[in-house]
């Protein structure tokens, strides 16, 4: 304010021209020092880098992508509601009828079992993935075991805790947000999540083995129909055939895609690891392997304890109950304290 005020009321003595163009020149390289040490002061501290200041900048681009995931999740939950419900209705419109009329009983009797077991136990878990919190710290509680303070929400983050900006909160033993659940992957519903990952690929393989014989009959049918010179008969494309074929690929490829999905998971929960911890796992290993040294993860049980821990498996009837049935049992622990598999003086990422 002063250097505004010295500004407008221009130099004291002297006073020709000539005199008033060092002035000039004097008076704004001194603005102009001093806006820059102003624009400086505003990003500027001891921690500042070249990483700091790129987030900074791309900080834009991150809000954009976060807001329009938070958005489009609710049109990625009625898309997959849609496409199931679609699924749903030609296997009992078209592939149904056709095995009740033409299969023997032992293979109708197989068909309706395990085809609405696949379909209550996808239904189940998408529900309960999708509206199961994943879980957050308290923030009544001052006294909570802390590995870090989150940069966003200004609180002590428990171990294996980490914010997501899409759902602007520290989520507990974080894997990701999947917008196809509109949701973030935590803690407490990690196992509908992988369940309903494992039972839809189970249908979608289900339904493609099915209705491949169907599916061959109808892409011949209308193939025929198109072909050099056309058949002789009248044929009309009915809408039995299109569905089918609508059915057979939406089905192989989601087995596919969703298939490799589910597989990466289940390399993941083998080695008691989530999603970002991986990436964060695997850049300590090749630090420690510079130093010299072995890391360790510290939440890895055995591969067969992590499917127990994860699963809630206490039991041998528990693999039936809870894991073939539909279960809303919580999981073990409450995602703050962790048991860990050795020493905390043993190397180990946070």
């Amino acid at each position: 304010m002063r250097l505004a005020m010295r500004w407008c009321r221009g130099p004291q003595r002297g006073g020709g021209c000539g005199g008033n163009r060092p002035w000039i020149s004097g008076r704004c390289f001194e603005v102009w020092s001093y806006s820059k040490m102003l624009l400086r002061s505003l990003y500027f501290n001891s921690l500042t880098n070249a990483d700091t200041l790129l987030d900074c900048a791309f900080e834009p681009v991150y809000w954009i992508v976060d807001n329009v995931t938070r958005w489009f999740g609710v049109v990625f939950v009625c898309l997959v509601v849609l496409l199931t419900t679609s699924v749903v209705v030609i296997i009992y419109l078209f592939v149904l009828p056709t095995i009740l009329s033409t299969y023997p009983l032992y293979m109708i009797v197989w068909h309706l079992c395990y085809g609405h077991w696949l379909l209550v136990m996808v239904v189940f878990h998408y529900y309960k993935a999708t509206t199961t919190a994943a879980g957050s710290p308290p923030k009544e509680k001052t006294q909570i075991p802390a590995v870090s303070i989150c940069k966003k929400c200004i609180t002590p983050k428990p171990p294996r805790t980490h914010h997501c900006s899409i759902c602007n909160q520290c989520v507990l033993k974080m894997d990701h947000h999947c917008p196809w659940l509109n949701n973030c992957v935590g803690h407490f519903n990690h196992r509908y999540f992988l369940s309903f990952c494992l039972y839809t690929t189970l249908g979608c393989v289900y339904c493609s083995i099915s209705s491949k014989d169907m599916f061959l009959d109808a892409y011949n049918t209308i193939e025929r129909y198109y072909q050099t010179p056309p058949p002789t008969e009248p044929y009309v494309e009915s809408t039995a055939h299109k569905s089918i074929i609508f059915l057979w690929v939406l089905t192989s490829s989601v087995s596919v895609a969703l298939g490799a999905l589910s597989l990466w998971h289940m390399i993941l929960i083998s080695r008691g690891e989530t999603s970002v911890e991986r990436h964060i796992n695997h850049k300590e290993t090749r630090r420690l392997k510079d130093l010299g040294k072995v890391f360790k993860n510290p939440y890895h049980h055995g591969t067969m304890n992590n499917w127990k821990l994860l699963l809630g498996v206490e039991k041998r009837s528990h693999w039936f109950t809870r894991v073939l049935l539909p279960s809303s049992h919580p999981p073990n622990g409450d995602g703050i304290l962790w048991e860990f598999s050795f020493s905390r003086r043993d190397p180990m990422a946070i």
